[in-house]
Formats: C-alpha cells, sequence, structure tokens
C-alpha cells in the first residue's frame, strides 16, 4: 500500500481490562475475541511511562499540534483514582511544550463520584457515560452480572457530572442501539438528561454474525433512527446527535463527524493494559485477534503501527472500500460503514456493511427529510446569489484587513478609515455596495490575500486599490468626502467609473479626489498643474476616460470595462481601451445578440441581464466565444469576430459558466471532486465530476437556444443523479435543470421558438 503514513491523533488507553457490568452486547468480552482473559487488569508503571515516552515521540516527529487519549477498559474507573493520577501526570509531563493534551474517559458511570471528578478537573479529563435510554432499555443490556439494574447509578453519575462545578467535564452519552427498544422513549430519556452530545451507536456484527432484525426488514436500523430524527427534528433538535450531524455535514459537502461513517483515514490506535499495540478495538467482533499487530509500546514506535497492513487499509479511503461500495451514491456519507461491519469469514472486509441497506436508507432518508432547510437558496433562487456573493467579497475585503494586521501601512488604515465613514451613511453604503459589487474587485482582493499569505513584499497596490475603491463610492454617492488616492505613470484609475490622467509617463504621486454631486475634482498634491474637474457624463478627453456602457434591448446596460488594470484575469489576453469607432461597432453586434437571446429564451435573457454587470472585450488574438476567470460574479471576456448567432450562443455559454463558478464558491455543489470517473454523453471523453456538471450545465441552458446541445443531456443529468459527489444543493440544482429542459421552469419560457437557429 502507497502513500504517506497517516499519524495517529487518537489513542485509546486500556488502564483496566475488567469491568463491573455484564453486558451481553460488549464487544470486548462477549464476542470473538477473548484475549482479555490474558491481559494484566490493570495497566503498569512500564506501560504508562512507555506509552507516554512514545506518543511525545510521534507527536514530534510529526508535528502534530494536539494529541486525544482516550482512558478506556473494561471500565476504567476500576484502576483506582491514584492509578489514574499516574496516567494522567505521565501523559501531561512527557507532551508538554509538544502537544496539547486532550484526555477524555468513557465510562458506564457505575463508579463515578467527586473523588474522580475533582481528579479529572485537575487534569482536564472530558467525561463520556454510556446510557442506552430509559430504565426499559438500558435494562435490557446493561446489568450487573446477578441481573441486578444499573439504571439508578448511572443516572447518579449523569446527574452528577451536570452540577455546575463538573459541567466542564461532560462529553456527552453514548447509546447502542436495540431496534427492540422503544426509538422516542429511549431519544427522550437521553434528551431530558441536557447532554452536550449524544451519539447513537449500531451493536457490532458481521456478516457471519449478523445483527438482530426482529421483523426481518432490511432497514430496521434506518427506520429506528428515522423516527428519532424526526422527532428530534420536530423539536428543533435540542441536543446535538454526532450521528445525524456527520450525515448532515457530509450530505452539504463536509467531512464525516465520526469514525463509523465517511471516508476520512482512521488515525486511531488502541494500546493495552500490558502495552500491545491494537487496532481498533471494534475489530474483535470479526474473529480472535483481528485487532492484533505484533507490536507493543515497548519495543515498537507508533510509526511502526501506522503501517501496518490491517491500520493502513483502513486509511485508503475510497481505494479502501468493495467495488459496491464505490459505486453507491452515498458512499460519500456511509463511507462503506464500519470497517468491522464488513466482514465475512469467507471474503474478509472486501464486502459492503452489514448494515448497508440500513446505512443507504439512513443517509437518503435524512437527505429527503432535511434538503430544503441544508440547502442555499441562491441555488433556486437567482437573485439571492447577488446577496452571496457580495457578502464573499465583503469577507475576502475583511480578511484581508485583519491578514495585513497594520502591515499596510499609512496608506491602508487611511483608506480603511475613509471606508467605515462612507459605511455610515446610506448613499455612502450604496456607493461602496456598487464598487465592491464590481466583478473586478474580487480578482485585486485574491492577488493581495495570495501575497500577504505568501510573504512578498508589500508594494502598495492594496492600499491604492482601496482608496481609489473609496473614492469611487464617494464620488457615486455625491459625499463630501476627499479621498488621497496614488498615480502611476500620470494617471489612476476609480472602479466602476473611469481613468484620471494628470500628468506624464513616469510621473507618480498623489492626489486629492472629491465629489461635487454630478462629477468631482482632482487636486493634484504639490501643484503645478491645473486642477481638473470631472464630469461623470463626460467622453474621452486630456483628462478622463470613462467606463463605458453598452446597452441592449432588455437589458439595463452593461459597463464595457476595457479600462480596468485588473480586468486582465480571464486567463487568455484582453483588448486595450477600445476607440470610439470599435466601441460602437461591438455595442451592435451586443445589440444583435440580446436581441436573439430575448426572442428565443426571453426569461433565461432576463435572468443573464439582472446577473452580468460587465462584459470586457478580448484581444483580437484571443479565440472567439466567451471566458470566465478569475473575479467575481457578473463579469464575461467576449471574443472579437463571429455573427450575432455566435455571439448569443457564447454569451449565454459564459453567462451559464459564470453563474456555476459564483454557486461553487459560495455553497458545495459537490464533494470528493476526481476520485471517480465519468463518461461525457456528447464525445468519448472520461472526465471528472465537476466537469460533467459544469459541461452539463451550460449545454441545459444552450439547449433552449440551440436544440442541438440538449443532446445527451438527459443522460448526463442522469448520471449526476447516481453519482457520489453531488451533495443536497449539488441535487437541487439538478431538479432545477431537468425544471428547464423539460419545460416545466420559468427560465426556459420560449424553448422550441427559434429552432431554425440550428438550422
Amino acid at each position: 500500500m502507497t502513500g504517506p503514513l497517516v499519524p495517529f491523533r487518537e489513542i485509546v488507553l486500556k488502564v483496566h481490562s475488567r469491568c463491573d457490568l455484564a453486558c451481553d452486547h460488549c464487544y470486548v468480552y462477549e464476542h470473538a475475541d477473548q484475549s482479555w482473559r490474558t491481559r494484566p487488569k490493570t495497566i503498569s508503571d512500564d506501560a504508562i511511562s512507555w506509552t507516554s515516552r512514545r506518543l511525545a515521540e510521534h507527536a514530534a516527529t510529526h508535528g502534530l499540534s494536539s494529541l486525544s487519549v482516550i482512558l478506556h477498559g473494561g471500565e476504567p474507573l476500576l484502576a483506582g483514582p491514584a492509578r489514574l493520577r499516574r496516567v494522567c501526570e505521565e501523559l501531561g509531563s512527557a507532551l508538554h511544550g509538544i502537544a496539547e493534551l486532550d484526555l477524555r474517559i468513557h465510562t458506564n458511570g457505575v463508579q463515578l463520584s467527586p473523588r474522580y471528578l475533582d481528579l479529572f478537573d485537575e487534569f482536564g479529563v472530558k467525561v463520556g457515560i454510556s446510557l442506552d435510554g430509559d430504565r426499559t432499555a438500558n435494562d435490557r443490556h446493561r446489568r450487573f452480572a446477578n441481573g441486578r439494574t444499573s439504571h439508578p447509578l448511572v443516572l447518579d453519575a449523569v446527574h452528577l457530572l451536570r452540577q455546575e462545578r463538573y459541567r466542564h467535564l461532560d462529553l456527552g452519552l453514548l447509546c447502542t442501539v436495540d431496534i427492540r427498544n422503544d426509538p422516542i422513549a429511549v431519544y427522550e430519556a437521553l434528551a431530558e438528561l441536557e447532554p452536550p452530545l449524544v451519539d447513537f451507536l449500531l451493536p457490532h456484527a458481521t456478516w457471519d454474525e449478523p445483527p438482530p432484525r426482529p421483523d426481518g426488514s432490511p432497514t430496521a436500523y434506518a427506520d429506528w433512527l428515522l423516527a428519532i430524527f424526526d422527532r428530534w427534528t420536530e423539536q428543533g433538535r435540542p441536543v446535538p446527535v454526532r450521528l445525524f450531524a456527520s450525515v448532515l455535514s457530509s450530505l452539504s459537502g463536509g467531512p464525516s463527524l465520526t469514525e463509523s461513517l465517511g471516508l476520512a483515514p482512521t488515525d486511531l490506535v488502541v494500546v493495552e493494559t500490558d502495552g500491545q499495540l491494537e487496532q481498533v478495538d471494534s475489530l474483535k467482533s470479526a474473529y480472535e485477534g483481528a485487532a492484533a499487530t505484533g507490536f507493543d509500546v515497548f519495543t515498537n514506535s507508533f510509526d511502526e503501527v501506522a503501517a501496518h497492513p490491517g491500520v493502513r487499509a483502513r486509511q485508503l479511503g475510497l481505494a479502501g472500500v468493495s467495488k459496491t461500495c464505490r459505486s453507491c451514491p452515498v458512499v460519500r456519507s456511509c463511507g462503506g460503514g464500519l470497517y468491522t461491519h464488513r466482514y465475512r469469514s469467507a471474503g474478509g472486509f472486501d464486502n459492503p456493511s452489514v448494515y448497508c441497506a440500513d446505512l443507504k436508507a439512513l443517509v437518503q432518508g435524512i437527505e429527503e427529510r432535511a434538503g430544503a432547510s441544508l440547502g442555499l437558496p441562491a441555488v433556486t433562487e437567482p437573485y439571492e446569489l447577488a446577496g452571496e456573493q457580495q457578502d464573499l467579497t465583503r469577507t475576502l475585503l475583511a480578511a484581508l484587513n485583519e491578514e495585513l494586521d497594520g502591515r499596510g501601512g499609512e496608506s491602508w488604515d487611511r483608506a480603511w478609515e475613509l471606508a467605515v465613514r462612507a459605511e455610515g451613511t446610506a448613499a455612502g453604503a450604496a456607493g461602496l455596495d456598487a464598487v465592491l459589487g464590481h466583478p473586478f474587485t474580487r480578482s485585486w482582493l485574491l492577488d493581495a490575500l495570495e501575497g500577504v499569505r505568501a510573504g512578498r513584499p508589500d508594494d502598495g497596490r492594496a492600499a491604492e486599490r482601496l482608496a481609489a475603491s473609496v473614492a469611487a463610492a464617494a464620488v457615486r454617492a455625491g459625499l463630501d468626502l476627499p479621498v488621497r488616492v496614488t498615480y502611476r505613470e500620470g494617471r489612476f484609475f476609480l472602479p466602476t467609473l473611469g481613468a484620471v490622467r494628470i500628468g506624464g509617463p513616469g510621473d507618480r504621486g498623489a492626489a486629492l479626489v472629491g465629489g461635487t454631486g454630478e462629477g468631482f475634482t482632482v487636486r493634484r498634491e504639490g501643484g503645478g498643474h491645473a486642477e481638473p474637474h470631472i464630469a461623470l457624463g463626460d467622453p474621452d478627453g486630456p483628462h478622463w476616460q470613462p467606463v463605458r456602457r453598452v446597452t441592449a434591448a432588455g437589458a439595463p446596460g452593461f459597463l464595457l470595462d476595457d479600462l480596468d488594470p485588473y480586468r486582465d484575469c480571464f486567463g487568455t489576453p484582453v483588448a486595450p481601451r477600445l476607440g470610439r469607432d470599435g466601441a460602437e461597432a461591438w455595442g451592435a453586434r451586443l445589440a444583435a445578440a440580446w436581441a436573439l437571446l430575448e426572442d428565443a429564451v426571453p426569461e433565461l435573457a432576463a435572468e443573464a441581464a439582472g446577473a452580468l454587470t460587465t462584459l470586457t472585450p478580448l484581444a483580437p488574438s484571443a479565440a472567439g466565444g466567451a471566458a470566465v476567470g478569475r473575479h467575481g460574479y457578473g463579469a464575461l471576456a467576449i471574443g472579437a469576430g463571429g455573427d450575432a448567432r455566435e455571439l448569443a450562443l457564447a454569451l449565454l455559454g459564459g453567462f451559464r459558466r459564470a453563474k456555476l463558478r459564483a454557486l461553487a464558491e459560495v455553497t458545495d455543489l459537490y464533494a470528493s471532486d476526481g476520485s471517480w470517473d465519468h463518461r461525457l454523453p456528447w464525445r468519448e471523453e472520461s472526465v471528472s465530476f465537476s466537469r460533467l456538471l459544469t459541461e452539463t450545465y451550460e449545454r441545459a441552458g444552450l439547449g433552449l437556444f440551440a436544440p442541438r446541445f440538449l443532446q445527451g443531456v438527459p443522460e448526463a443529468l442522469d448520471m449526476i443523479e447516481k453519482a457520489a459527489e453531488p451533495t443536497v444543493d449539488g441535487k437541487r440544482l439538478l431538479a432545477v435543470v431537468r425544471k428547464e429542459i423539460s419545460g416545466t421552469h420559468g427560465t426556459c419560457g420560449g424553448k422550441g421558438r427559434n429552432a431554425v437557429l440550428d438550422q
């Protein structure tokens, strides 16, 4: 198995190997592996010392900032306060100055008392308690050897831990599922205790020893858990439930939050009371010796365990699940299930989980129930996307200010202060929104952030652009707010407005820009030149080149931005400033193309008109069509040449790519991109999911204008729906596209009216 070693970040330390309960579902004592019988009851001083030493070595080798150590058993409290103190002291001393130590203990709670909790408070040991619900449910398995109930003692432990002086140590409750219990009674008994977390675990089982299914239902465990999910949701999700949170996270494109689900590599190792190093404990349910590695803390490092084939097999992600699982649409969420639950003596672990049907039903059931609440409105409501994008730009600006942390110099601080002042008035805030909403604002913010994070020397351009943006906002708002801007080569640019010339080549300095209501004045510091007054409607002149606006029927008009110094962000050369004749010809081409879109797909054209704000001409040497680049939502670069129909296709295709990119910037439409290959229906090529989605989304839009582009789109949509990569928002977008091409969605109004375009 190839690839770098995954360091262990979680260590289960067995401090006692016996238990004071006789739970009949316990994997340690009741399942296939009976190695507990030969182990010492309590961990020795040598085993504690060597474990601490090995952990410090492992953390230092891999530069780990923190390590979690879970004190476990058997029942760890049986080790007694003195032994537990020794463990905490040794671990803390060994890791001091190397890594932060996160100490936890998992207990049945029967022995828990203030004496233990005072000790745990001293060392910051967090406490998790096993409780299977109400008394009827808990007594089904968690009894003493003589059959006596443990429920009252466990409740006492939970209430003790909830006291104000110990509440900060409370990790929550762990509940093992038994489908013979009433799911609502179990859930409400746990929720009533107001724990910081509830975790439901499926009982350990394999294909050789499958879980009980009294009614024979293949989804009995999913049905049981979904009943709880429904009640939990009805009540407003009053307590966190890790199993549900993990599924919801993965459905939205986030990580799994538990080892039992998801494709994240395992980073856990077990140290037994005799110092033996073993794999995850649940493997004891598979067969005798399944968890063994042959290593111990006295003679082996944790890196040696990390290289063990059994450990590596659980670090392979998608490659480590069965062929059946790799082609399953819920594999990102379930991850093939817990490794132990895949075991079959005839074929080892290369199988789906024995809970396969349950896991699929659980994930899909949660998706069906929670999809709407998980989704971002911008996916289905186009007008929401501009707001999300504006928020993103402002977030990037705030991040840049924070990361500069005083390193931007006086110029940045002055510009930031002026931005805050402008934001304090309604007109100024609107002006800032207009300037920050300009697509090329995103370009300079990304460039500046990359420079700061890479440690590149500050060349002052970030402060210059911020000052120019504030000046442009003040001019737009008619504010009496003089702003000091920097000019280079005798000129400076006001975003969304135009370029001002106040000197010649080689001239560099500062000038004050002040609004006058209908325009602005420019006063060069140091004098020596006339102070131009510029009206916003002025044409090209010796001091002023405005950003032109081109109009088309049905559209409010677009900025024809051939001036912004940050417009060169499309990955292909952009044109220099167009002459008057060139700009008029460009506008005429746009008007003709837009008229075709208005006639064929009026509602889709209206959506594009409401979203696109800025068009930038590409250089004559660039390829035709439309380009989308490293900028905010609303910009397209348009190539020269081609007739009105070709330009209409370019505009529509470019808009669809721009919109999909903008959506992907504010929400996760898919996850695990590149893990699977997908065949394009319209040509013989295997591509990643992102490429399949991009081309499908673009072709679906183009197909409403020119039906030949719809060839293969329904097949592609079926492939996307069955794939594992799409998130909840990805599937919501898929539903929108299906409605578009079926003629039932508003934006496809006019479908079929212009079929002549395909002739």
